[in-house]
């Protein structure tokens, strides 16, 4: 197992995330501003790219906003998306970040608790999909 973290997007990352987001999903507005200035974590394991997500400063000062978080299906239950958020947050430690924020499917809540974010304020919607704000002091 490989993890990276990367300045640009590469079409690994853009293909995990149109297979999850766009494919499994149905969401239509996958690729954004943001990408063309976060920084990507890039999971592969023999040689295969397996998992992503970006984190980029938010409007909060001290705060970094992990977002797109995404595991393909056939590696799912290994527990790699913990390790894609720990490589993560050691990166926006590292650069000086004191919290993480992310923008969480409501149906993915308490992934994201088990690893110490906690819910703030109502629930939105996102392309329809329940959304809940979620942050994290590192």
């Amino acid at each position: 197992m490989i993890i990276q973290i990367l300045d640009h997007i590469t079409e690994e990352i853009k293909q995990i995330r149109v297979d999850v987001f766009m494919k499994e999903q149905g969401f239509e507005d996958e690729f954004d501003k943001i990408d063309e200035t976060a920084k990507f974590v890039l999971l592969s394991i023999d040689g295969k790219a397996t998992g992503t997500c970006r984190y980029f400063p938010s409007d909060t000062v001290g705060d970094a906003h992990i977002g797109r978080m995404a595991v393909r299906k056939l590696y799912r239950g290994q527990h790699l998306g913990t390790k894609i958020m720990m490589a993560a947050e050691n990166a926006i430690r590292r650069d000086g970040f004191k919290t993480c924020s992310l923008s969480a499917q409501v149906q993915a809540q308490p992934f994201y608790e088990s690893l110490g974010y906690v819910a703030e304020g109502d629930t939105y919607l996102d392309e329809g999909c329940p959304h809940i704000l979620m942050r994290k002091e590192l």
